[in-house]
This record gives C-alpha cells, structure tokens and sequence, in this order.
C-alpha cells in the first residue's frame, strides 16, 4: 500500500470514527434537556475531525451532526421541538437544523487552520468557542428569522429575545461552550497523537 493510499484509509476510518462518536454523543443528548431543546454534546468531535483533516472535514461532520438531530425529531426521541418547527415551516426546519451544525463545523476548521501555524492549542481553543457560539448563533437567528411566531407562543409575553437567550438556549449554551473549553486540552493531545 502506498503512503498516499495508507493517509486516504486512516483518513476515512478516523472519519468513520468521529461520525460514530457523533452519532452516539447526539442520541444521548436527547436525554439531556434544559428548556425547549436538547443539548448537543457532539461538537468536540466535530472540532477534532476539522483539525486533524481539514476544513471541509469539519463541515462534513457538522452536516452529520444536523442529520442525526433532524432524524431524531422526526422519530420523536427529542421531546418533539423538531416537529413543531417542521409543522411551522418545514423547509426552513431543515435549512436551520443542517445548516447551523455545517456552518459550525467550517468556522473551526477555518479557525483551527488559521491558528494552528502559531500555536495549537491556542487553535484548539479558539475553535472550541467558535464552534458552539456559530451552532447556537444560527439557531436563534433561524428562530428569529422563520419561526417567530412560534417564539412568540414559547415566551407567554415575556420579552422574546431575553427568552430565546435565557430560557431556550442559555443554560444549554453554557454547557456546550463549558464542554469544549474543557476538553481543548484532551482534544489538542488527540491531534499531537494522531498526527505523528
């Protein structure tokens, strides 16, 4: 086997894996729920996969990350929020819901190649903080823009934006962005192993 064959294979197990990890991270976090929506426990990985083979990598394992919250709304096992929002608007449910993790997973690996020249854990950390910030971002801003009658009726006339960041996503956000910061030091050892 060739060494460019050889790089390709440990490539795609390495991705194999890290859509595993995913796949199983996110079914889990079903079960973890503070408010309206589940958290999602599946960015370190992605933000691995990004570092250790590259930007669209990265958005590959985002896109995995969308899927498998997609399909688990629409069997039900997250509390039934993707349903309301498919049953308010089902194009834009979709839109949301993949391309939010997507966008996430490029920001860390753009991130992480920009730094990683310089310092790499500082690269791991600062992708860590993007990746959470982009996914919770483009959540709100999806709810802002094509569901706000839906988060009208979530806020029970308290004001709309302080529910959104407080009541839908605050605590779960906290968690997500607690998470990354500290696995950045187990994540960065990750890519110093699997790099040499």
């Amino acid at each position: 086997m060739t060494t460019s064959n050889s790089k390709k294979l440990n490539k795609l197990v390495g991705m194999a894996i890290l859509v595993a990890i995913i796949i199983v991270l996110q079914v889990l976090s079903n079960f973890i729920k503070f408010g309206q929506v589940q958290i999602t426990l599946a960015l370190a990985p992605i933000i691995v996969g990004a570092a250790l083979y590259g930007v669209g990598a990265g958005a590959l394992l985002g896109l995995v990350l969308g899927v498998v919250i997609l399909v688990s709304g629409l069997i039900g096992i997250d509390g039934g929020f993707m349903l309301l929002l498919l049953g308010a608007n089902p194009v834009f449910a979709v839109i949301v819901c993949l391309g939010k993790s997507t966008v996430a997973g490029l920001l860390a690996g753009l991130v992480y190649k920009l730094i990683a020249k310089k310092n790499d854990l500082a690269a791991v950390i600062v992708a860590g903080v993007v990746c959470p910030v982009t996914n919770t971002g483009l959540f709100l801003v999806g709810m802002f823009a094509f569901f706000m009658p839906l988060l009208e009726n979530f806020a029970a006339g308290q004001n709309v934006l302080t529910f959104a960041i407080v009541g839908l996503v605050g605590i779960n956000f906290l968690i997500e962005f607690a998470v990354n910061l500290v696995l950045s030091s187990a994540i960065s050892r990750i890519i110093k192993t699997v790099k040499k």
